[in-house]
């Protein structure tokens, strides 16, 4: 096909950013409230593995009622697709109308923090390494995208390095960002309100607020149409 025959494109209204959050349903609060007073966080990260797998109706509301029987906090209208996997969700925080995708693994820690903004979508086998994870309202994760917030220290140079001690760095996404397909966040970076991540990019450094980066390592490529930086050479950090 020449690029002159090339098909337009269509353009379609957003399903997720634009839905309303109903309130979940009593029963179902109750029901999570009796399993949060009546049994252990161990029995019920047991009993979700019984309900882990599946779309049904009575899996996916399963996984709700568990997930906020053991969270910090659990918002309403929240989506846990099919084989997603979770370590220390006792440190989460999940706003309303959050879409987790099918076979994603959210990897906490005892005494970290892992906090989900309203109306975000992260997309099907994705990873997050939520040791000190925020990722703020509205945004869009895509699928297989990962972000890291640890490494090994890497000294002394006489020991492997998975015996050095893990370097915990806070990881930040503000609201509206858009992290692409494949993506990868590094250690300690922050990622700008409204930003573009392009897909398959690995950013290991800040990307400022409205930026379009892409690229391994990622680099600025221009502003989102509309966007007016305050003044020349605000995107620096992001180079």
């Amino acid at each position: 096909m020449k690029a002159k025959d090339k098909l337009p494109a269509r353009v379609l209204p957003a399903v997720h950013g634009r839905r309303e959050v109903p309130r979940d349903p009593e029963h179902e609060l109750s029901f999570s409230q009796h399993l949060k007073t009546s049994y252990s966080r161990e029995w019920l990260i047991e009993l979700y593995a019984r309900y882990a797998v599946g779309d049904g109706s009575f899996e996916t509301m399963m996984r709700r009622v568990i997930w906020r029987a053991i969270a910090r906090s659990f918002g309403h209208g929240i989506a846990i697709g099919s084989g997603v996997g979770f370590k220390h969700l006792e440190t989460f925080e999940i706003g309303d109308g959050v879409f987790i995708g099918a076979h994603s693994y959210l990897q906490g820690r005892f005494d970290g923090s892992f906090i989900v903004g309203e109306m975000s979508w992260l997309g099907p086998q994705s990873y997050f390494d939520a040791r000190d994870l925020v990722l703020g309202d509205h945004v869009g994760w895509g699928p297989g995208a990962k972000v890291l917030g640890s490494q090994h220290t890497g000294m002394p140079i006489d020991s492997p390095v998975i015996r050095t001690d893990l370097e915990v760095k806070p990881v930040r996404v503000e609201g509206w960002a858009d992290i692409g397909t494949n993506a990868t966040l590094l250690p300690g970076v922050t990622v700008g309100k409204g930003s573009i991540i392009g897909a398959g990019a690995v950013v290991n450094e800040d990307v400022e607020p409205y930026a379009i980066v892409a690229g391994v390592p990622a680099r600025f490529i221009r502003w989102r149409d509309g966007y007016q930086p305050a003044a020349k050479g605000d995107h620096e950090t992001s180079r």
